[in-house]
This record gives C-alpha cells, structure tokens and sequence, in this order.
C-alpha cells in the first residue's frame, strides 16, 4: 500500500485519485442483473458444465455454475419470488404428506 500511497503523492499521478475513470467499480454494480426468466441457468443441467483444465491447461476443479455465481446476481425482486415460491414449496408437500397420512389412515 504504501507504493501506491507513494505514487498519488507524486504530482505527475495526482490526478489519478480524483479521475472517476480510474476508481474501482461498486461490488453491486459489478455484477449482471438477471430477471426471473433467466435464473433457471443458476440451477439447470444444461447449463452446467464441468472443467478439469483452465484455458491455460493447468487443472482446475470448478464448474460452469460458479462462474456464472461470479458475473451474474439475481435481481432482488425475482430474489424475493424465489424465497416466496421456494415457501410455497414446501406448503404444497406438507399438505400433500397431510393428505397421504389420512388416506392411509382410513384404510
């Protein structure tokens, strides 16, 4: 830190610090928003692909998913629609393991 320090002290680079330019990008600006019809590509097969080597050849163990983890974020109103579809879930297997249960009980 302190050759960077060193280098926005130094006149001919001052002006490096104030140049929006240069700064660094927001982490939630970095990434891609995804609405509701795209975010099956986070969890769908065909999507996925599994590397053994980088472009580079070096082996790498890490598939496709994470990368798109890395670029791509979910907007938060299609986020909320998957918490509440994910509730609305499990709702239906509970009332469906209910609905077995009593069937079961009667015969």
């Amino acid at each position: 830190m302190s050759s960077q320090e060193e280098i926005l002290s130094d006149g001919r680079f001052s002006c490096i610090a104030r140049d929006p330019r240069f700064w660094e990008m927001p982490e939630k600006e970095r990434k891609v928003k995804i609405d509701k019809r795209f975010r099956a590509m986070f969890h769908d097969k065909k999507f996925k692909l599994k590397y053994t080597v980088d472009k580079r050849g070096r082996p790498v163990n890490y598939t496709s998913t994470e990368n798109l983890r890395k670029f791509y974020a979910l907007s938060e109103s299609d986020s909320d629609l998957s918490e509440g579809d994910s509730k609305e879930l499990t709702v239906k297997k509970k009332k469906k393991k209910k609905a077995k249960g009593k069937g079961e009980a009667d015969s």
